[in-house]
């Protein structure tokens, strides 16, 4: 039987493939396998002779090791934001002052924040009272008063 020949081009196709991938589905995964193949496909136009069964090896340890690099790399290099809590809209309200939307009875209650209502949990008042927020649970901001 003829063994399957595998050229370098196929390489190529297959790291623009990946990068198609990586675009729609970003996270820095595809991009690497991507590397990898344009790298085996490299090799293969440089060493013509190689066989198909040592560039699926190059392919797949150099496809290992460039994203466990990239995690490692990530993990000691942190994206830092300057916007550390863009989405965690709840605890973005943590310490701030708001008026009473609906005076607080039986523990319940509403504030306006913003452009929405959101509810909250504390000690009874009535609706001219300033509440602050200290604990954000799911959907729910626990209150106190503020003198």
């Amino acid at each position: 039987m003829t063994e399957l020949v595998f050229v370098f081009w196929y390489w190529w196709v297959i790291a623009l493939i990946l990068l198609v991938v990586e675009i729609m589905a970003p996270g820095f995964f595809f991009l690497w396998m991507a590397i990898s193949g344009f790298v085996t496909g490299a090799l293969a136009f440089l060493i013509p002779a190689i066989g198909m069964n040592v560039q699926i090896l190059v392919f797949s340890v150099l496809s290992v090791v460039t994203i466990l690099a990239w995690k490692l790399y990530g993990k000691k290099h942190p994206i830092e934001s300057d916007h550390p809590l863009l989405n965690q809209r709840g605890i973005q309200y943590m310490g701030r002052v708001f008026s009473l939307y609906e005076p607080i009875k039986n523990g319940q209650g509403k504030i306006k924040v913003d452009d929405s209502i959101w509810k909250v949990q504390g000690e009874d008042c009535d609706i001219t009272t300033r509440v602050k927020v200290i604990a954000v649970r799911g959907t729910v901001f626990e209150v106190e008063k503020v003198d």
